[in-house]
């Protein structure tokens, strides 16, 4: 086998579908069976749906033309510039990508990667050997941890919850509400449906978070809940580098800062060419030079956007300030909706 990508989310099923397109042997592993849901805002940047698009994956979904910013009455609006977005429920997104592997001739198989040796001439999981092995294994990632590449970060922790509701949209925008300790992100998936997905530092109940969203949560109140609440946590992983001999981690497994900007998606289908071309030319190390370019921009923009939105008197003023600054707020969401690494 040329390549074995642990972790069957879209980021390890990504990978496949390009490593099968290079004309590698490839296989996925993947600890749970079937279709796997997550906490995630579900909202496609243009860039994300253009990736999909390549590898012939269109999942269903509803349409984004833009990014809506709320803060009580005040909103401001902007649109993306390169064709829509697409909220997509993860469930869908995960069965579309599957369905693609599996007709593409990629073995999944329902099996957990616990032991991780290598040497000169490959990789040995479990028994199996592989030329080289691709981690997708997710925020958590057992496969960093164990390679001694995570580096922990107790600093600002920050955590998302997510619950889906029974509404049909109300617009075809996402919409962020910017709360003094959280912010609630509304996604159109279908059209009798949207997720709210909640990113706070505090501990707690979803519906107790939610309350700090008043006019969100009277919106709301009618709807029944579709499904029960799902979260993530601590969002911000680091690690020391995102490739170890002949392993390389892709997707949330290589590091995440946070779900502020809404790229996860969109940076893991950006990677997971970059970790194949890595692979055909026998240059584990090309990957970790590709990845600081990928993901340069979010890592910038992102962190840059969370230490100033600590300072209460700035985040009270980022949304006012983007009404002032409309060609600035329009520029910012451009450079979202753009292909990561573009």
């Amino acid at each position: 086998m040329d390549l074995l990508v642990v972790g069957g989310g879209p980021a390890g099923l990504a990978t496949a579908l390009h490593a099968a397109r290079a004309g590698l042997d490839v296989a996925v592993w993947e600890r749970c069976a079937g279709t796997v849901d997550k906490a995630c805002g579900e909202g496609l940047m243009p860039g994300a749906v253009a990736a999909l698009a390549a590898l012939g994956v269109h999942p269903q979904g509803h349409d984004l033309r833009g990014i809506r910013y709320v803060a009580g009455p005040r909103r401001v609006d902007a649109g993306f510039r390169a064709g829509p977005g697409r909220g997509v429920r993860r469930t869908a997104l995960h069965s579309a990508l599957r369905e693609a592997v599996l007709a593409a001739g990629v073995p999944v198989e329902q099996r957990t990667a616990r032991r991780v040796e290598q040497d000169e001439d490959g990789v040995v999981v479990d028994g199996t050997r592989a030329g080289h092995l691709v981690a997708a294994d997710g925020l958590h990632s057992p496969i960093r941890q164990a390679l001694g590449l995570h580096r922990s970060h107790r600093a600002h922790r920050r955590y998302g919850l997510r619950r889906h509701y029974a509404l049909a949209p109300w617009s075809d925008h996402v919409e962020v509400h910017w709360a003094r300790d959280a912010e609630a992100y509304v996604t159109p998936v279908a059209d009798g449906l949207v997720g709210v997905a909640v990113l706070t530092a505090g501990r707690g109940p979803y519906d107790g978070h939610l309350a700090a969203f008043p006019a969100l949560r009277e919106r709301l109140s009618g709807a029944g809940a579709a499904g029960p609440v799902r979260g993530a946590g601590p969002l911000r992983q680091r690690s020391s580098a995102r490739t170890a001999g002949r392993v390389l981690l892709v997707g949330d497994a290589a590091g995440y800062v946070d779900a502020l900007t809404g790229e996860g998606v969109a940076l893991a289908l950006a990677q997971a060419p970059a970790a194949v071309r890595a692979v055909v030319s026998g240059d584990p190390a090309a990957y970790e030079r590709d990845w600081r370019r990928i993901t340069r921009r979010y890592r910038w923009l992102t962190h840059a956007l969370l230490r100033a939105t600590r300072v209460p008197p700035v985040r009270a003023a980022l949304v006012p300030a983007a009404q002032r600054l409309p060609w600035l707020f329009s520029a910012a969401v451009d450079a979202l909706a753009r292909p990561a690494g573009a």
